[in-house]
C-alpha cells in the first residue's frame, strides 16, 4: 500500500525469509562462511540456536544457496514426524518417490540412495529445523542416520536449526552421544542498535529505496529495545511505522508512528489469544485510508478471482461490504483446498509461493499476485516448519519438470522464494490443521 508513497518496487519488510534481503551483519556472514566450511569437511553434527524470529530459517536458506553444486541438501521442517516419516521426507527429497514399507527397508534403500550419491562424487546434508520440538528418541534417531558410511566418508551429515531450548535437551544424559558428535555450535544474538540501523538501510535498498534514511536514531533505538534486537520484530515494527506514516500522508517517520506499531502488535497478540479473528488495527486504519478506493473490497475480489480463473466477473458477483473481509475468504479458500488436497493424486505438484502467519495477510499476498502466477491458486492452512501457517499455492502439475518450467518461469517474489510441494508430502508432512 506504501509503495509508491515512499518509492519502493516491492515491500521491504515482509517476514518470509527471501534470500535476496540476506543481511551479513551481525555475524551472520561469518556464521554462514563456518557453516559452509564445516559442511565441506562433512563431519560430525552442526547446532544453530537462536531465540524465535532471529534469524534461523534466512540462514538455513542462504546456506542452502551457498552450498556447492555437488551438495545436495534436504529439508525437515516439521519436529513432530516419527522415524519411519523422517525417512520417507528424506527419500522423497532425495528423488524417491516410492518408499519401502518398514523402517528397516527405508533405511536400506537409503543407505543404497546415499552410496549411489556419493559413488557419483555428490554429498548429502540434512537441514532440520525447529529441532527443539523433536523428541529425545527422534532426536537419537536422527544421530544414527550419521552412522551411514563407506570406510572413509560420512554419507549424510546433519544441520540442527532450533530455539534455546534445543541446548536443553542436548544436555539429557539420554542423547549424549549425540552432543559428543556436534562439532560445530553456532548461536544466532540479536543485532545491536548500530547493525539494526544497518538491517533496516539494507532492506530498503534491496527494495528499490534511494531516498535519505528514513528511519532517524531515535527511532531506531526505540526500535531495538521493542524488537530486542530480532529480524521478525524488525520487520513487523518497520513495515507498519511504514503504513502509519503512509497514513497519514507523510515521509517523516516520528515516534508516534513507531508507537502505533508497537501498539498494534500488542493488540493482535491480545487477539490471538482470545481467539478473535478482527482485523489488526492497521488494517482497519488502511481500510480508512483507502475508504472510495474499495481497497478491501479490491483484496477480497482478487482472491476470488484467482481462485477461479475460467469464472468472468460479473457485478453481480463485485463483494458487497458485509462480504468484505479478505480474512474470510482466505479462510474459504482454504477449505476448498483441504477438500482439494483429499482427493489429488499425491505425485501432483505445486508451486509454494509464499506463507503468511495471519489470514490478513494471506489476502494481502494474494492480491499483489500478477498475471505470470500460474493458475490455479490456492490457500492451505497447515503446519510449516511446525508453526500454523496459510500457504499460497500456484499452479497444478502432474509431473516434475513441469512443475519446475513454471517454477523457474516465475519472476523474482518479493514474499520470499518459491518451491516445489507435491500433494503427497503436504498430506503427511504439512499436516491441515482445518
Amino acid at each position: 500500500m506504501y509503495l509508491d508513497h515512499f518509492g519502493l518496487k516491492e515491500a521491504p519488510f515482509r517476514i518470509t525469509p527471501n534470500t535476496e534481503y540476506w543481511y551479513p551483519g551481525g555475524q551472520r556472514g561469518e556464521m554462514l562462511a563456518a557453516l559452509v566450511y564445516a559442511i565441506g569437511q562433512g563431519e560430525g553434527i552442526i547446532k544453530v540456536v537462536g531465540e524465535v524470529g532471529s534469524g534461523k530459517t534466512m540462514l538455513c536458506r542462504k546456506l542452502a544457496a551457498q552450498l556447492p553444486a555437488t551438495v545436495d541438501s534436504v529439508y525437515l521442517g516439521n519436529p513432530t514426524l516419527s522415524p519411519d516419516d523422517m525417512l520417507a521426507a528424506i527419500l522423497a527429497d532425495l528423488g524417491v518417490d516410492a518408499p519401502e514399507t518398514g523402517r528397516q527397508a527405508r533405511l536400506a534403500q537409503l543407505n543404497a540412495t546415499l552410496l549411489a550419491r556419493h559413488e557419483a562424487g555428490r554429498r548429502v546434508v540434512v537441514f532440520v529445523e525447529e529441532a527443539q520440538g523433536i523428541a529425545l528418541d527422534n532426536l537419537e534417531f536422527l544421530r544414527l542416520l550419521t552412522n551411514l558410511e563407506t570406510a572413509t566418508d560420512k554419507l549424510l551429515q546433519i544441520v540442527l536449526f532450533g530455539q534455546p531450548e534445543l541446548d536443553a535437551h542436548l544436555a539429557d544424559p539420554r542423547i549424549r552421544q549425540l552432543k559428543d558428535r556436534v562439532t560445530l555450535s553456532l548461536d544466532l544474538s540479536p543485532l545491536t542498535q548500530d547493525e539494526v540501523a544497518e538491517y533496516l538501510r539494507a532492506r530498503l535498498s534491496v527494495a528499490g529505496y534511494r531516498g535519505p534514511d528514513l528511519f532517524p536514531p531515535a527511532l531506531i533505538a526505540r526500535m531495538t529495545r521493542l524488537s530486542g534486537g530480532l529480524s521478525r520484530r524488525i520487520n513487523v515494527l518497520a513495515d507498519k511505522t511504514l503504513l502509519a506514516a503512509y497514513a497519514a500522508q507523510t515521509h517523516t517517520l516520528t515516534p508516534a508512528h513507531l508507537d502505533a506499531a508497537a501498539g498494534d502488535a500488542d493488540i493482535r497478540t491480545a487477539e490471538r489469544a482470545a481467539g478473535g479473528r478482527q482485523l489488526p488495527r492497521w488494517a482497519a486504519l488502511a481500510a480508512g485510508v483507502a475508504t472510495g478506493l474499495g481497497l478491501l473490497a479490491f483484496v477480497a475480489w482478487q482472491a476470488h478471482s484467482l481462485a477461479s480463473p475460467a469464472t468472468p466477473a460479473r457485478a453481480a458477483d463485485a463483494p458487497r461490504p458485509p462480504l468484505a473481509d479478505p480474512a474470510a475468504r482466505v479462510t474459504e479458500l482454504a477449505r476448498q483446498t483441504e477438500r482439494w488436497l483429499a482427493t489429488a493424486a499425491p505425485g501432483t505438484r505445486v508451486i509454494q509461493i509464499a506463507s503468511a502467519k495471519e489470514a490478513a495477510e494471506a489476502a494481502v499476498l494474494l492480491g499483489g499476485l500478477d498475471a505470470a502466477t500460474p493458475r490455479p491458486v490456492r490457500v492451505l492452512h497447515g503446519l510449516s516448519q511446525g508453526a500454523p501457517a496459510w500457504m499460497i499455492l500456484a499452479g497444478e502439475f502432474p509431473s516434475r519438470d513441469a512443475a519446475l518450467a513454471a517454477l523457474h518461469a516465475l519472476p523474482p517474489a518479493p514474499a520470499g522464494t518459491p518451491f516445489l510441494r507435491t500433494v503427497g508430502k503436504m498430506r503427511a508432512v504439512v499436516l491441515p490443521l482445518g
